[in-house]
């Protein structure tokens, strides 16, 4: 790592990656870390929601239906504050090479999506420290219907019911995930992304990923 100049300047690597639920993010965090661990470096993962003063606050409030389109927006921003300051950063301050599971894209597609201007959330997210390598998974609308379908079932705030989109929850589904892949092909060229077939198998995916990581660890 020491040949390479971080784009945010702590010592440590920040590898982000984004997809829609469904898109197999989780499994290749895991080949990942572990790959880089094997290869003598200390990795860590955070995944979105999951700040221990936030997180059940947003279970709650989702549990009861009582978040409108902005406390939605800011209920996650303030869960990633805290988890930026709380770990993401001491993390990379110590070298490691944090792998996220979801970063600010995944805030910027979703809220648009409900109705927020880009600019907004932009300016609400703007101390984000910029990644190193961002992968983007991409699945199409009607496979990962089916993938999510055949493992969790379909959620009312991943379906876009809380917008009124459509009274039938497939459809809603559809169509919500449809204008969230919209937005992220928005930003494939602005940040840089490296989009990914998500429709390869794991094997291959995983290849693809590390044949970019080691442009930027020493391997």
């Amino acid at each position: 790592m020491a040949k390479y100049k971080s784009k945010h300047g702590y010592e440590g690597l920040l590898i982000v990656i984004e997809g829609t639920d469904g898109s197999g993010k989780s499994t290749q965090i895991s080949k990942l870390k572990r790959w880089i661990e094997d290869q003598s470096y200390g990795a860590m993962v955070s995944e979105w929601k999951t700040s221990k003063f936030i997180a059940d606050a947003i279970n709650d409030a989702k549990d009861r239906n009582l978040l409108n389109a902005t406390t939605f927006s800011l209920l996650y921003a303030a869960d990633f504050a805290d988890r930026l300051e709380q770990v993401i950063i001491p993390a990379l301050k110590a070298g490691f090479v944090v792998i996220l599971d979801r970063y600010i894209y995944t805030a910027y597609a979703r809220d648009v999506v409900r109705g927020h201007n880009i600019e907004w959330l932009k300016n609400l997210y703007d101390y984000a420290p910029e990644p190193d390598m961002v992968f983007y998974l991409d699945v199409p609308v009607e496979i990962l219907l089916k993938r999510i379908i055949g493992t969790t079932g379909l959620d009312y705030w991943e379906s876009g019911r809380d917008i009124g989109l459509s009274s039938d929850f497939y459809k809603s589904f559809q169509i919500y995930q449809g204008k969230c892949l919209e937005e992220y092909h928005k930003m494939i060229e602005e940040y840089g992304f490296i989009a990914l077939d998500g429709t390869l198998t794991e094997k291959e995916i995983h290849k693809k990923i590390i044949s970019q990581v080691k442009n930027i660890l020493e391997v």
